[in-house]
């Protein structure tokens, strides 16, 4: 599986993005996708996720403002974010997890394929 991420920038506190990820290979419907973040000198997050059946999980952080949704005809992962603050500012990722213990949740360490990131930076 190979994953293709779009839609960072650069925007102001307040503001929204749209991210994308295009996922190539097969069996797309039945994997875990996710949102990962890391921002300098912190640990990669989970940001939210959403598996097969279509349940959806959020940080904490960004529950009420973001949404994440897929679209298994058209292979894709999508994350809308709203009221967007300083403290979101990391490299996100796309992510997809095959392995049976994690395709629920897409925890970190059950994750194995990542896209190669896109810069989300949000100014005060």
């Amino acid at each position: 599986v190979r994953l293709v991420e779009s839609g960072g920038g650069s925007v102001q506190s307040g503001g929204a993005l749209r991210l994308s990820c295009v996922a190539s290979g097969s069996s797309y419907s039945s994997l875990c996708m996710a949102w990962f973040r890391q921002a300098p000198g912190k640990e990669r997050e989970q940001v939210a996720s959403v598996n097969s059946g279509g349940i959806t999980r959020y940080a904490d952080s960004v529950k009420g403002r973001f949404a994440i949704s897929r679209d298994n005809a058209e292979n894709t992962l999508n994350l809308q974010m709203n009221s967007l603050k300083p403290e979101d500012t990391a490299m996100y990722y796309c992510a997809a997890s095959t392995k049976t213990f994690a395709i629920r949740t897409c925890p970190p360490d059950g994750v194995n394929y990542w896209g190669q990131g896109t810069q989300v930076t949000v100014s005060s």
